[in-house]
């Protein structure tokens, strides 16, 4: 149940806190929201990964065909841009609230609120007015999202990258692991000690990755142009005049590869390469002006990483041809490109720092949204210690300034906060992953936890959410047409392009490949079935989470009441518009009153 409070409400709230049942939790002060360059720089610093890097051989492997590889790239970025479009829709229009524009006026408008598809999922696939079923989509989402919402994967392949550039080629798997940890500790200690910091940290990420692929770029265009940079020469017959005639309308599409799953495993490496444009969504509440922002530069950043993907994928191919020896053997392009370029081990070195240094960032930015998530998700009070997990605690290093270093506040103002017991969940499930999946070796682990990631988080959820949108189109009762806060011209084409591919991909993921396609188990150590079967069963993992917490409220006799009284006021910059300030959370086990059936005792519940 949620309700909003004026000033004046919202004060005698807070003047009766119950700390026993209630939390507040305060939007960031003007001074610590998050602005333009920041919103581009999560999507940028989340999308350069280790996908650009990695991806791009396994699809080339998978297509046997530069011009396909090519396609599949661009339709990737197409596809990217549609589902951007469709959080857009949903984000700047839901959650609908009721809110009091003046006293004794009320109008149905809608609050920017961080949580991301949890908001629209709720939204969509529950009565907008009464929220039955009560923690039914909160559970079938939520549970999966906290226990693969994180990037354990990625934390695999950095501490596999970290010793290929110490020179150390086939690292023993426990030194794999430990680096694993220790760097997912770490990026959990930056964003806990300072939230700032965090968000300074990823800003430079984003502005580095971006210049490491315009230098590949470069590279890739400079040694297909003719010059010698100290790699193979460009003479006729030789490795680089190989690719650049591979390029060729007569060369490009010719194939020996033929089964459908190839492709279609291709490709949703590259969704996963693509993904990121969701990162802002993940802290909406967070940032300034979030309708004006929002759509003009996550469509800008969508544009430059789209841009540069393809660019990159092209700067490969016109150094390395589809038919380079050992290709299929090799864990990432990258690293060929480097030694085709430079010619020596000591380049493949770098680039192998180059590109832990990129999925660090990935880890860095992935913390500090997903850790929002999983804090909106105890706020909804479906976990052990909900309130626990959904109350932010001011930094270290906001405490640490205010001491030495104190400066005037508004009454308004607070020290900057970050949602500690949420972060340290975070923690613990992305060291769960791992510890699940250390029987594999690296390369097998790596691959397992991103396809995971991949059909669950991204696909299976992209589905739910552009299938929504288009079910709240198509239904007149829900109104869309009116609420919607964004259209787009060409509505709804977005939503169709994004729910189709989804459908697509979660439906052939079960189809077996060719026995000598990368994909196969010879080649993957992954039966073909595997990840979509746990994939779709993370639905089932929700659905006996919320069986299991009305058990609980069965046996006790009582009922989980969950109330979240935010204050709302205008948006001094968008006029007619609304933004959240803070929010108390209560959470209150109500008992039931037997002579009256079902119905609760309800005496002491604010609506």
């Amino acid at each position: 149940m949620a309700a909003d409070f004026d000033e004046d409400d919202w004060n005698r709230a807070v003047e009766d806190l119950d700390e026993d049942h209630q939390r507040i939790d305060a939007a960031p002060t003007s001074s610590q929201q998050l602005g333009r360059f920041t919103v581009m720089a999560l999507i940028l610093n989340r999308t350069i990964g280790s996908g650009i890097f990695v991806t791009p051989v396994k699809v080339l492997n998978g297509t046997g065909s530069t011009g396909a590889s090519l396609l599949l790239w661009f339709f990737g970025a197409i596809v990217a841009t549609s589902g951007l479009l469709v959080w857009l829709e949903l984000g700047l229009s839901i959650p609908m609230r009721i809110v009091q524009v003046m006293p004794g006026i009320f109008e149905r408008t809608s609050v920017p609120r961080s949580g991301g598809e949890k908001n629209y999922l709720e939204f969509i696939y529950s009565n907008p007015i009464t929220g039955e079923p009560k923690f039914l989509i909160t559970c079938l989402y939520g549970i999966a999202f906290i226990l693969l919402g994180n990037l354990s994967g990625n934390a695999i392949a950095f501490g596999t990258y970290v010793m290929e550039a110490a020179g150390q080629p086939d690292p023993a798997k426990g030194t794999v692991i430990g680096i694993a940890i220790a760097v997912l500790t770490a990026a959990v200690g930056i964003h806990v000690f300072s939230r700032r910091g965090g968000i300074l940290l990823n800003n430079i990420f984003a502005i580095i990755k971006v210049l490491i692929l315009v230098t590949i770029i470069v590279l890739g265009f400079t040694k297909a142009a003719g010059h010698n940079l100290g790699g193979p020469g460009t003479n006729s017959g030789g490795p680089t005049t190989n690719a650049v005639a591979g390029l060729s309308p007569k060369n490009a599409f010719s194939t020996s590869r033929g089964d459908l799953a190839s492709y279609t495993d291709s490709f949703l490496y590259i969704v996963y390469s693509y993904s990121g444009f969701e990162q802002p969504f993940y802290v909406l509440s967070e940032v300034a002006r979030p309708r004006k922002v929002f759509p003009k530069y996550t469509l800008i950043a969508m544009l430059i990483a789209s841009t540069l993907f393809v660019l990159v994928n092209l700067a490969y191919l016109c150094v390395i041809p589809k038919d380079f020896p050992g290709l299929a053997d090799e864990n990432d392009m990258a690293t060929v490109f480097f030694g085709q370029v430079f010619g020596d081990e000591g380049a493949k070195k770098v680039m192998s720092a180059v590109i832990a240094f990129s999925i660090l960032g990935n880890i860095v930015v992935m913390t500090f949204t997903a850790a929002r998530v999983k804090q909106e998700i105890a706020k909804e009070g479906i976990l052990p210690y909900s309130l626990f997990f959904a109350t932010g605690h001011t930094t270290s290093f906001a405490r640490l300034k205010d001491r030495f270093f104190p400066s005037r506040k508004l009454d308004s103002d607070h020290l900057e906060q970050t949602p500690m017991a949420a972060l340290g969940l975070h923690w613990f499930t992305s060291i769960l992953l791992i510890a699940v999946t250390s029987m594999m070796n690296t390369t097998t682990t790596y691959s397992a936890l991103v396809n995971l990631y991949s059909y669950s988080i991204i696909i299976l959820n992209g589905f739910l959410c552009s299938g929504g949108l288009l079910l709240l189109k198509l239904m007149p009762s829900r109104n869309w047409a009116t609420e919607a806060n964004i259209k787009f011209w060409i509505d709804p084409i977005h939503a169709i392009i994004y729910c189709l591919t989804c459908a697509f991909l979660l439906v052939t993921a079960f189809i077996k490949p060719a026995d000598d396609s990368p994909y196969s188990y010879k080649n993957n150590k992954i039966q073909w079935f595997v990840i979509p079967v746990i994939g779709l069963s993370t639905l089932l993992w929700g659905l006996v989470w919320y069986g299991g917490l009305h058990l609980v409220m069965y046996r006790r006799m009582k009922e989980l009441v969950v109330t979240r009284i935010a204050l709302v006021v205008p948006d001094n910059k968008v006029e007619g518009q609304f933004i959240q300030k803070a929010e108390i959370i209560r959470h209150e086990w109500h008992t039931r009153i037997p002579s009256t059936g079902p119905s609760l005792d309800y005496d002491h519940e604010m609506s």
